[in-house]
């Protein structure tokens, strides 16, 4: 399962505010089918089986489908300095413990 810093899950929780007012709305991580390895983020609602994560307050702010979840082992969502200003980054870190994983882009507006 995917890793979230603090900083991504408030910067995710951010835009979504932006974006709408429905609290069963959240950011979906999903592939690009159409664009070989490509991710996108997208506004979608919580399907069974999905994996959530969660803001600092609680709120549901990162859907991953099971399928996918598996996939996102060892990577890391942050939000940072990018070579086109400030972003959402991906990074593969194969040295993070299965303990320290949370369990629980059409690009948007941010």
């Amino acid at each position: 399962m995917i890793t979230v810093t603090a900083l991504a899950k408030e910067k995710l929780k951010q835009a979504l505010q932006k974006q709408t007012s429905d609290p069963d709305v959240a950011i979906r991580i999903t592939s690009n089918y159409q664009i070989a390895h490509r991710l996108e983020l997208i506004l979608d609602r919580e399907k069974c089986g999905d994996k959530v994560v969660h803001s600092t307050e609680g709120d549901k702010v990162l859907l991953v489908r099971p399928d996918l979840a598996s996939g996102l082992q060892g990577v890391v969502l942050d939000y940072g300095k990018t070579f086109y200003g400030t972003d959402f980054i991906l990074e593969k870190h194969p040295e993070i413990k299965k303990t320290d994983r949370i369990n629980k882009t059409n690009r948007m507006e941010r």
